[in-house]
C-alpha cells in the first residue's frame, strides 16, 4: 500500500470504497491497530498510536458477520458486556443496567439479553454487535462491510441506526464497503482506493455529483 493519507474527525463518517483487493480491509486493520503501516504513522486523538492498553475501548469495530463478535455459548447480554468486563475485570452480570441501556439504544427490548445468537435474525445480530461496540463509549468505530450480508430493507434500518447513534454519541467512523449506495447514505466524505492507494477524497455531495478520478467515474458507472 502507498499514499494512504486521510483523517476522520469526531462525528464524521469517511466512506472507503474500491473493488476487492484494493486495500480497503488492510486500511481498516491499520486503523484498528491490528496491523502496522509499512511506512508513515497513525495518530489517534492527536497523538501517535499507543499500545492496545492505551486505546482500549476507545476504538471498536463492527464487522460484516456479527457472528464473529458474538460467542454462541453466551447469552446476548453477556456478549454485550464482555468488552466492559475485559476493561475493568468486573463480572459480566455487574453490567446489567448498562446492557439494557445499550439494547434500548439499538432498538431492542431488554428481554433480548437472555437470548442466544442462533435465536436472532441477521439484522438483530448486527444490532447486538453495534451495542457491543458502543458499550465502551468508543471515539472511533470501523464498520467493515457492516451491512453487506443483510437484506436491502434491513440494510436501510441499520444505516439509519448508525447515523442516529453517531449523532447522539459523536464518534468518528470509517465505513468500508463496496456498496456505493450504502456509503453515500452514511458518509460525510468518500475516499476511493485503487491498488493500495487513495486516488480521490471528496465531500459526499461533490463525489456523487462530479467525481474527478477516472476510476471513481468507473465505480459510479457500475452503481
Amino acid at each position: 500500500m502507498d499514499d494512504v493519507t486521510f483523517e476522520v474527525s469526531a462525528g464524521e463518517t469517511v466512506g472507503l470504497v474500491g473493488e476487492s483487493g484494493s486495500g480497503k480491509t488492510t486500511t481498516g486493520a491499520v486503523a484498528l491497530g491490528l496491523r502496522k503501516p509499512s511506512a508513515g504513522s497513525v495518530r489517534f486523538l492527536g497523538e501517535p498510536f499507543g499500545g492496545r492498553r492505551k486505546r482500549a475501548g476507545l476504538i471498536q469495530a463492527v464487522l460484516q458477520n456479527p457472528q464473529w463478535s458474538l460467542n454462541p455459548r453466551l447469552a446476548v447480554g453477556a456478549s454485550i458486556a464482555e468488552p466492559l468486563s475485559a476493561l475493568d475485570g468486573s463480572s459480566l452480570r455487574s453490567h446489567h443496567s448498562e446492557v439494557e441501556r445499550m439494547l434500548s439504544q439499538v432498538g431492542l427490548q431488554p428481554a433480548f439479553a437472555t437470548r442466544y445468537a442462533h435465536e436472532l435474525s441477521g439484522g438483530q445480530k448486527q444490532r447486538i454487535a453495534i451495542a457491543r461496540a458502543l458499550i465502551t463509549h468508543p471515539r472511533f468505530i470501523v464498520f467493515d462491510e457492516a451491512v453487506s450480508a443483510l437484506d436491502v430493507s434491513v440494510q436501510a434500518q441499520i444505516l439509519n441506526l448508525i447515523a442516529d447513534l453517531q449523532a447522539e454519541h459523536g464518534f468518528g467512523a470509517l465505513f468500508i464497503s463496496h456498496d456505493l449506495a450504502a456509503v453515500r447514505y452514511v458518509s460525510h466524505r468518500i475516499a476511493v482506493m485503487q491498488s493500495g492507494s487513495i486516488v480521490e477524497l471528496a465531500e459526499t455531495a461533490h463525489f456523487y455529483g462530479t467525481p474527478t478520478h477516472a476510476y471513481s467515474r468507473q465505480l459510479m458507472e457500475d452503481l
